[in-house]
């Protein structure tokens, strides 16, 4: 079944730390089937505390999703994203329609 990959961006911490890892992300994704769904557009929190930007991955599969996140490549720029930000993320499984 298809899963899905949603970070929630709950507070920014230190802007130099996201911008090292938006410059080193995208090298996380070749080799990974990987389709990107949604990445900080317009947004509404209809529920719970406000964030300030999310990011929807559509992965095959948990595995799949399991995959790409627990990469080597992934790692080495999510480092920075923890350093700059305090974020939710987790993976759900769903039907892609």
């Amino acid at each position: 079944m298809t899963a899905f990959i949603v970070f929630t961006k709950e507070q920014t911490t230190d802007q130099a730390e996201l911008d090292r890892y938006s410059a080193e992300v995208g090298a996380s994704f070749p080799g990974h089937d990987v389709r990107f769904l949604a990445t900080y557009g317009a947004f509404e929190v209809l529920e719970g505390p406000p964030i300030e930007g999310s990011v929807i991955l559509e992965f095959p599969d948990m595995d799949a999703a399991r995959a790409w996140y627990k990469s080597p490549a992934y790692q080495e720029a999510a480092k920075h994203r923890f350093k700059g930000a305090a974020y939710r993320a987790f993976i759900v499984e769903g039907r892609s329609v």
